[in-house]
């Protein structure tokens, strides 16, 4: 589909949601992705923002096979329709990324993104899918506003705070590099896509974020995205 921004057509381009969140931080019944946030599931609003990407991704919802039907039953009551892949989550963020990486041609780019960051603009995605086609991977980062220190062995060290970035999602990249990556064993450094990217040789391209781009994690957070909201209207 062409980007009715320019003549230039889009490449083939994937979004992978990864919904596997089990709400535990959240002292939640069910996960974070399904709670409510000004009514509508958290989920949903993930959904409709790559849906109003220029670059029309391909979208795939990976979540936990236990919670498919829940899913589906929370888009008829709302009258959620917008077309996507279903597909199951594995036992790890890492193992669920590797399944929605299964559905996507290797000729193509793919952003991955965390279903519990309802309110990613679409001029991020749209920026990181652009960034990603020139540079191979793009990942959204905000500069850190607070100082910053590391403990190592007890030790406290003051670290420079103009030199630490908080990374956020969507991490985009072309498919082929993405797909290579994950074939390599799991380890524990593996803590987003970025990490499994680099440790398979990727120099890390960082774009910019916003600060609003807040990942739903503890239940203060939907107040805060409420509140966001609301400012947007």
């Amino acid at each position: 589909m062409e980007n009715p921004k320019s003549n230039i057509r889009n490449p083939k381009s994937y979004a992978i949601i990864v919904a596997g969140g089990s709400g535990t931080r959240m002292q939640a019944i069910v996960p974070k992705q399904f709670l409510l946030l000004n009514g509508k599931p958290v989920l949903m609003y993930t959904v409709e923002a790559f849906r109003a990407s220029s670059y029309q991704p391909e979208i795939i919802v990976v979540m936990h096979p236990n919670f498919h039907t829940y899913w589906k039953e929370l888009c008829d009551t709302h009258n959620f329709n917008i077309p996507h892949r279903l597909t199951d989550g594995g036992e790890t963020r890492f193992q669920s990324v590797k399944n929605g990486l299964a559905l996507v041609n290797d000729d193509s780019l793919v952003a991955v993104q965390d279903a519990v960051r309802p309110l990613t603009s679409v001029e991020i995605i749209d920026n990181a899918y652009k960034q990603a086609n020139e540079y191979s991977n793009a990942i959204v980062a905000v500069k850190s506003r607070d100082s910053v220190r590391s403990l190592r062995n007890g030790k406290s060290e003051s670290l420079l705070r103009d030199e630490i970035y908080l990374v956020q999602t969507p991490q985009t990249f072309k498919a082929n590099l993405l797909k290579k990556a994950y074939l390599q064993p799991f380890n524990n450094g593996f803590t987003d896509d970025a990490s499994v990217a680099e440790a398979d040789g990727n120099v890390i391209h960082l774009v910019e974020g916003n600060y609003q781009n807040i990942k739903i994690t503890f239940p203060e957070d939907i107040a805060i995205a409420e509140m966001l909201l609301k400012m947007r209207q």
